[in-house]
């Protein structure tokens, strides 16, 4: 982590959803080093994840997933140990009004590749069920 970065960033954009805490937020270094790093516009991020429980599941699947469609998010990863099939993690791309136009789906244990502007993988093998 870059040494202007900052642990804790909340991204925010113009709707009635005001800002948003994700549980993950990847910015570039430009980003957190410019002005106030604690609050960045959301199509800043190049991803942005979010950790499904029991009280923010229909938020995390269903309101934020809008949200940073609408925001321009590019990739919205999110992670859920409560999905009605099992455990998925699924990675949400091509966003197009409040959605996503491709997302990729895969279960608790299987690797989840990243696209550009990532070169690495994911591994779920040590996610744990709900």
């Amino acid at each position: 982590m870059p040494a202007c970065g900052s642990s804790t960033a909340t991204t925010s954009w113009p709707t009635t959803c005001g800002t948003r805490s994700p549980d993950l937020a990847v910015m570039p270094e430009k980003s957190l080093c410019a002005g106030d790093a604690r609050v960045i516009a959301a199509s800043e991020a190049e991803l942005v994840g979010e950790i499904v429980s029991p009280a923010t599941a229909n938020n995390d699947r269903i309101h934020k997933l809008a949200g940073y469609a609408r925001a321009g998010v590019p990739l919205y990863l999110l992670i859920d140990g409560l999905a009605p099939g099992g455990p998925t993690v699924t990675l949400h791309s091509e966003p197009e009004g409040d959605t996503y136009r491709s997302l990729r789906e895969a279960r608790f244990g299987d690797p989840v590749a990243l696209p550009a502007p990532f070169t690495c993988t994911l591994h779920t093998s040590e996610f744990p069920e709900a």
